[in-house]
């Protein structure tokens, strides 16, 4: 199973292909200095995989480069920061893990 992922900084979302099948997606809105997660989904037949988990690193970890914080709204991505604070805690854009 070939997983290949990438930003798609045009329709402000991050995208993880199996195969060429699209099969799972992050969105987000942007300002100059924050991303606001709302938005992550694993497609029904990805779904059980660890997908989600690998899509979510590899955003934090573009986030993390570009230089901003994050904002997460989506459940997804609130709790993978939760369960990898020592990692990922840091771009919050407060101390509370709920913010």
């Amino acid at each position: 199973m070939e997983i290949r992922t990438e930003h798609d900084a045009a329709q402000h979302r991050f995208v993880l292909y199996v195969g060429e099948e699209v099969a799972a997606i992050s969105e987000y809105f942007e300002t100059e200095e924050q991303r606001t997660f709302f938005h992550t989904v694993t497609f029904p037949h990805y779904r059980g995989q660890g997908l989600a988990a690998v899509l979510t690193e590899y955003a934090l970890d573009d986030t993390r480069t570009s230089g901003m914080t994050v904002v997460p709204s989506c459940w997804f991505v609130r709790e993978f920061i939760e369960t990898n604070t020592v990692k990922y805690g840091s771009l919050l854009t407060s101390a509370e893990p709920h913010a």
